[in-house]
């Protein structure tokens, strides 16, 4: 007699939602499309920051969602050796001791992945093997390499990368510059799935947030890193009031970048850099699409020049045009679509930018047309869809 079962996956992953990110938005929409092909889903994931501890499965009907306490940086953030430790290891114990999948996902970093290779690899001892796929949005080992990370770390995380990749029966790419890298670490075979947005979400229909500046202003919504370079906007702001007395910048996220970012707000007039703590989906998409233009950044030469930023695709689906600084395919996009502006990362012609953004408010069928091309384009429905089919194709 056949088992009525679904096919049974395991995703493990130190970020998932209700946190504000772009593996957020691409894990969520897997797993969507996992569901809507009979899939049974078992997340292994963190439990959320502090005001952000909803109880997920509510959004996802069909999926169960296991958290455990995690050590988080100063920002609210998994990230460093300890807080990746903390996740890592009862996850090691937590995939040892869940039902047996038919496959796993792992999201990086690569000692996430490496230790989802070590359990499958236990687990395939009896009962035959458990497939994985790494989810790589990017190659961590060379961000930390260009961030002047100790050559030992470098060489570490290198060989773990390298054992992940190779481990895995298969490894999604978010894009064609990442599937080229990791294809020269090592994975074969790689499918490039791109980043989308959740268009129910983040849609151009929808309230403002009660507080928002009363005329136009920018925002910058989601992680500031050392690779974002957010800081370029805050430099700017110094010229753009010059130009427009009175303009603000919203600032909405956490990570590395941030105490710079508030010395930064130092420097100018109160209320000019308004930063505000990470917020949910739905606050972050409220804000968007009160904006004049969202802001988005790439700095250079630190390994993620071939980098989509899942935040361009969130501000244009709200509507909203993107002012981006930096090296990156979002640039082509931009530029072919009139999505937006993208300059150099340089604080002048950012500045300049901004200005525009700023001057130029958007129309309503504006903002209509902008949402409308990711709809079509870039939504999370097809791109979690994609990637569901190079999961359950391991599964069979």
């Amino acid at each position: 007699m056949s088992d009525p079962r679904g096919p049974r996956v395991a995703l493990v992953s130190r970020i998932f939602a209700p946190e504000a990110a772009a593996a957020t938005f691409r894990l969520a929409a897997l797993v969507r499309g996992l569901v809507a092909r009979g899939a049974e889903v078992e997340v292994l994931t963190a439990r959320a920051p502090a005001g952000l501890q909803t109880p997920e499965e509510d959004r996802l009907p069909g999926v169960r969602v296991r958290r455990a306490p995690v050590l988080r940086d100063a920002t609210g953030y998994v990230r460093g050796y300890l807080p990746y430790l903390s996740f890592d290891l009862p996850a090691a114990a937590r995939l040892l001791l869940t039902p047996r999948p038919d496959v796993v996902v792992v999201e990086p970093p690569p000692t996430t992945g490496a230790v989802v290779r070590v359990v499958t690899g236990l687990r395939s001892l009896v009962g035959g093997r458990i497939p994985y796929v790494y989810y790589a949005a990017d190659v961590w080992s060379d961000a930390s390499e260009s961030v002047g990370a100790p050559g030992v770390v470098v060489s570490v995380l290198r060989a773990l990368e390298k054992f992940a990749l190779r481990g895995a029966r298969d490894v999604v790419a978010v894009s064609q510059g990442v599937a080229e890298r990791v294809r020269e670490l090592g994975a074969d075979p790689v499918t490039v799935v791109r980043n989308g947005i959740d268009t129910e979400v983040f849609t151009p229909h929808g309230p403002s947030p009660a507080d928002a500046p009363t005329g136009p202003f920018l925002v910058y919504a989601g992680t500031a890193s050392e690779w974002q370079g957010a800081e370029v906007f805050a430099e700017a702001m110094r010229l753009v009031l010059a130009q427009v007395p009175g303009a603000r910048l919203v600032m909405l996220g956490q990570g590395s970048s941030w105490p710079a970012l508030t010395r930064l707000a130092g420097t100018v007039p109160p209320g000019t850099i308004e930063l505000r703590p990470l917020v949910p989906p739905e606050e972050a998409a409220a804000w968007q699409r009160a904006a004049a233009g969202a802001l988005v950044s790439i700095k250079p030469g630190l390994g993620y020049d071939f980098a989509y930023p899942t935040k361009v695709l969130a501000a244009l689906a709200c509507g909203t045009p993107v002012v981006y600084a930096g090296p990156g395919p979002a640039r082509a996009d931009l530029s072919e679509h009139d999505l937006g502006e993208a300059v150099d990362y340089d604080v002048p012609a950012v500045a300049d930018a901004m200005v525009r953004a700023l001057l130029a408010q958007p129309t309503g069928a504006e903002r209509e047309r902008l949402a409308g091309w990711v709809v079509e384009h870039r939504s999370l429905a097809r791109t979690g869809a994609e990637a569901a089919q190079v999961v359950l194709r391991l599964a069979d």
